[in-house]
């Protein structure tokens, strides 16, 4: 990924709390000599500095995802920025956004108690706190016939590389005009890049 020294996220906190708070990511992997994609929940393990997660069985990608190096994509907030904000209107439009690639080694699962390990901690991370629902109520025999709809697996984490474009590259004054611009908007994204932008000038 094309990352200008300002752009950089340096800190690996960071980095893994833009996992956590984006952990639907895209899997890319070369599967039958093209590049191949899955769009999938990972959930990173800080201790093991690895990340899990599951493809449906009938997914082609796991045949030979082992043995190369996998490139996960966390996409963060992101949106337009309009050269109508700033003071004046000799400037191009833009995009302000955050991004975290981690490249790694996948471990297929096939034990079975990381398998429901892993599996309880996603419907743990998903579920609301005062969801009725739990895994561990769900009838042995339907549970059984999901998991050998999967497969689990593993990312061992070997690199990992942040982005956070947020108008660096401008002045504070064009930035503080960026923000109320992007507070005024009723959309999450807008308000989480101007949140985020904020506190870069802190």
């Amino acid at each position: 990924m094309y990352i200008p020294k300002d752009f950089a996220i340096n800190d690996v906190d960071v980095a893994y709390q833009v996992i956590k708070e984006n952990s639907f990511a895209t899997l890319v992997s070369v599967h039958q000599r093209e590049l191949f994609a899955t769009h999938l929940p990972l959930l990173l393990d800080r201790e093991k500095a690895c990340l899990y997660g599951h493809f449906a069985r009938s997914n082609p990608q796991w045949n030979d995802i082992q043995h190369q190096t996998v490139l996960a994509i966390f996409h963060g907030p992101h949106c337009y920025i309009s050269p109508s904000w700033y003071e004046t209107n000799q400037a191009v439009p833009t995009w302000n956004y955050v991004v975290v690639h981690v490249y790694g080694n996948v471990e297929l699962i096939h034990d079975e108690g990381e398998i429901m390990r892993s599996l309880h901690d996603m419907v743990e991370k998903y579920e609301a706190p005062d969801s009725r629902y739990q895994l561990s109520e769900v009838d042995a025999k339907l549970l059984s016939k999901m998991r050998s709809g999967i497969q689990a697996f593993k990312i061992h984490i070997e690199r990992i590389e942040g982005k956070a474009k947020l108008s660096q590259n401008h002045s504070v004054h064009r930035q503080e005009r960026i923000i109320k611009q992007l507070e005024q908007m009723p959309f999450e994204n807008e308000k989480r890049i101007a949140s985020l932008m904020k506190k870069q000038q802190q």
